[in-house]
């Protein structure tokens, strides 16, 4: 399994971004999906989560109301649109894929690249 993201770029504060990533190599649908963040100097931490049915979502405190996950099975895509971004959004974001719904690093089994999201004040 290998999971792509893209999306990433320079937005300014309160703006919105959409990021996304892609997965090949095994069946999409059968995944839960997450999106974890990884600032300089800090822990990854977890973004969002959504079941592999689309019916149940997670989110993580610091981005509830501003960001929302969701996931086209048909397109192997999982989404994170991002609105009302501020500079402490600024991270790495990584895609993760798993056979466990959770908020956790270790409830994933594979992990895409990062794109880098950079919020200026």
């Amino acid at each position: 399994v290998q999971l792509q993201a893209s999306g990433g770029g320079l937005v300014l504060a309160g703006g919105s971004l959409r990021i996304s990533c892609v997965l090949s190599g095994g069946t999409f649908s059968s995944y839960n999906m997450g999106w974890f963040r990884q600032a300089p100097g800090k822990e990854r931490e977890f973004v969002a989560g959504i079941r592999w049915s689309g019916r149940s979502i997670l989110y993580s405190d610091a981005v509830k109301g501003r960001f929302t996950i969701f996931r086209e099975n048909a397109k192997n895509t999982v989404y994170l649109q991002m609105n009302s971004l501020k500079p402490e959004d600024t991270a790495v974001y990584y895609c993760a894929a798993g056979r466990i719904y959770g908020a956790d690093t270790k409830d994933y089994d594979y992990w895409g690249q990062g794109t880098q999201v950079t919020v200026s004040s």
